[in-house]
């Protein structure tokens, strides 16, 4: 029996690591800075460690350590309630230098679209979008019914859509590159 646990420790301890990258790019697409989200994934990394006992070996590594990294960012949110709200980036626009390439002005509108989601859509939408969880996954997570997290992506996919004035539709015309840099909306409002 003894072998077992320490076969099961040394199993919990590679597949913690292995989820470490999964981890860190939740993390910081959630929080949207990578000091903040490497602080977020060392104290659910110390979380998990102390109660590895009560992971279940074989089951999601990945699915049990975002849940502790949400339960952590969300008792970080509650505690700091009393920092300054910026949620439409106004005070950080003013304190930033915009680049000079499309991408990045559209990686920023992207993120900025992003924060105004409310925070069951954006947490749904980083979950299937950007991290790849399925939707059994990341009901799972969330604590509700894969239908709940379809509605929730769906809309938040909507929304990301009006806000940012895309269709869905390519760009990928025989004409794309003149009417791409001629036809990109001005980026100084918050969006």
């Amino acid at each position: 029996m003894n072998d077992t646990v320490e076969s099961d420790k040394r199993r919990f301890k590679r597949e913690l690591l292995a989820a470490l990258p999964n981890l860190r790019a939740f993390a910081v697409s959630l929080v949207g800075r990578h000091d903040r989200a490497d602080d977020l994934v060392q104290d659910t990394i110390m979380k998990a460690w102390a109660k590895q006992d009560s992971f279940e070996i074989g089951t999601n590594i990945k699915a049990w350590l975002i849940k502790i990294l949400l339960n952590s960012f969300y008792s970080q949110m509650r505690k700091n309630g009393r920092e300054v709200q910026d949620s439409d980036g106004i005070l950080t626009e003013r304190l930033s230098v915009h680049p000079a390439q499309h991408g990045a002005l559209d990686l920023q509108d992207f993120r900025m679209a992003l924060n105004t989601l409310p925070p069951d859509q954006r947490e749904a939408i980083i979950l299937v979008g950007a991290s790849g969880f399925s939707y059994e996954e990341a009901a799972e997570i969330c604590t509700c019914a894969v239908g709940t997290i379809k509605s929730r992506v769906s809309r938040a996919r909507q929304r990301l859509q009006e806000i940012l004035g895309v269709s869905g539709e390519s760009d990928y015309g025989p004409d794309a590159a003149s009417t791409a840099v001629t036809s990109r909306p001005v980026t100084n409002s918050p969006l």
